[in-house]
């Protein structure tokens, strides 16, 4: 993958990161994102700014994108500036957003019809795997363009597997989201519990971290809490809007998931109370507070 061209879309808690590794790969790297200020330590590192995604899309050889919503995907996708109205023959896409299965698919068959190759590559690991370059990314789509894009995904990534066809890659990240959304709310109720029975949490980390219980939540996300930290890894109304897409895929199914209903329906409580842009660890609060 040497000397190919990348746009990337969005960079944010995440996308920074990814971009950095990809710029000391000595990869050429163009980026759009809404608010440029986001993106000047990023110019300062070497990558270049384009105006639009499609300026950014223009001179690119692979797009890569990763922003917030299964909204924000159509549009730098499909809008009159955006990637498929500057794409060229021969181009590969890479979306990175934990979006809809049904999008990915859509994605896929517009591309293949311009003759352009097209992957979902949802990406697991929060902000401490895309600054390690240790995420799990999970990728739909056809193989051969998975073969192909595998080089420049292991500059960021450490789990790399090819899950199936278009949008398997999106399922499969649901699958993460559903482990993820139950399991957080077992971490807190493990912390409240010890708290109130007058235990060292920390000391209490150190016990149950690497037993049978250990997690990565519990591992990193665990020690936040108890510090208070709150800043986010991964933002609480994005993985909201993970567990709506869930339960909807779900319903689809006829597959109740109550869990996860669950742990849907707490954090869209911190959202109504303000924590959207906090990190998951933020569910803590509901038991802290009592």
């Amino acid at each position: 993958m040497g000397n190919k061209k990348i746009a990337f879309i969005g960079t944010g808690v995440m996308g920074s990161s990814i971009v950095k590794h990809l710029l000391k790969a000595d990869y050429e790297v163009t980026v759009f994102t809404r608010t440029k200020e986001k993106a000047e330590a990023l110019i300062e590192h070497g990558a270049k700014w384009a105006e639009t995604a499609g300026l950014a899309t223009a001179g690119a050889d692979i797009v890569l994108t990763m922003v917030g919503y299964p909204t924000d995907v159509e549009e730098v996708y499909y809008s009159e500036d955006g990637i498929f109205a500057n794409a060229r023959e021969g181009m590969v896409f890479v979306d990175m957003t934990t979006s809809s299965p049904a999008l990915a698919k859509k994605i896929a068959a517009d591309a293949e019809e311009r003759g352009i190759s097209s992957i979902d590559a949802p990406v697991s690991g929060g902000d401490v795997g895309a600054k390690n370059g240790t995420l799990s990314i999970m990728c739909g789509g056809n193989e051969q363009t998975f073969r192909e894009v595998l080089p420049l995904l292991q500059e960021f990534g450490k789990q790399i597997v090819y899950q199936g066809e278009a949008g398997a890659g999106q399922h499969t990240k649901m699958c993460n989201q559903i482990a993820i959304a139950t399991n957080m709310i077992g971490v807190c109720e493990a912390l409240a519990y010890g708290k109130e029975a007058g235990l060292d949490l920390e000391t209490v980390l150190e016990s149950i971290s690497s037993g049978a219980a250990g997690s990565w939540s519990l591992s990193n996300l665990a020690p936040r809490m108890i510090k208070g930290d709150f800043e986010p890894g991964f933002y609480v109304k994005h993985f909201l809007k993970d567990m709506k897409i869930a339960l909807a895929e779900a319903e689809l199914m006829k597959l109740p998931l109550p869990g996860l209903q669950m742990a849907k329906e707490m954090y869209n409580e911190l959202v109504e109370e303000g924590y959207g842009e906090k990190g998951t660890q933020v569910l803590y609060e509901q038991y802290r507070r009592g």
